[in-house]
């Protein structure tokens, strides 16, 4: 199974993995745990390059092309043999993270994005989606009190120095796809407290 985590800066998607892992673990599931950008040895370089702040006046198309090569390297090396090993794949962002951040938010073009999806996947999809939803302005108070506190590097800000407008645009660009696709995604409020977060979860997970 195939399982991606999705949603703003600061929706609290990599608090939850270590439940998500131990309640499928307990259950008989091998969990693999990874994320994008930088689920592997080259990914790492690439995330330094993509979450760089000092990298502000990256252009869009180079930004994409980074994303894509960080999830070919990861999808060949990691994904796929892990799942081919029956392994249970949580992964914090995926591809849908690219179609919102550069298509929605960027602008760039939407047939582009899935074209490079297709190349890069070769049909690969989760089989399910949390989006991890709550409003810009909370995520991004969240994220900055992260860094501040020494949570989070201040050398993986790029994102969280976007303009408020940019995080709406991803935010609506996720519930966007939530309303195409409502088989595959599942849609949390994420302004809960962690333990009711935690619960939701654990019940779509029992499903």
């Amino acid at each position: 199974m195939f399982i991606t985590l999705e949603g703003i800066e600061g929706a609290g998607k990599t608090t939850q993995i270590k439940e998500m892992v131990g309640f499928l673990e307990n259950r008989g599931r091998s969990c693999t745990v990874t994320r994008e950008p930088g689920g592997t040895a080259i990914g790492k370089k690439i995330r330094s390059i993509l979450l760089d702040p000092e990298c502000g006046e990256m252009h869009p198309l180079a930004e994409l092309l980074l994303y894509n090569a960080d999830r070919a390297q990861h999808v060949e090396t990691l994904i796929k043999p892990a799942l081919d090993a029956g392994k249970t794949v949580i992964c914090d962002r995926f591809f849908d993270a690219t179609t919102v951040y550069q298509g929605y938010a960027r602008g760039l073009d939407i047939g582009l994005i899935m074209t490079l999806h297709q190349l890069v996947l070769g049909g690969l999809k989760p089989d399910m989606t949390i989006l991890f939803d709550l409003p810009a302005e909370t995520g991004l108070t969240r994220a900055w009190k992260a860094v501040r506190q020494g949570d989070r590097t201040n050398r993986e800000t790029r994102f969280e120095e976007e303009k408020l407008e940019f995080h709406e645009q991803v935010r609506n660009g996720y519930l966007d796809m939530a309303r195409q696709e409502p088989t595959r995604f599942r849609v949390i409020d994420a302004r809960q407290d962690q333990k009711r977060v935690k619960e939701e979860i654990l019940r779509i997970l029992a499903i």
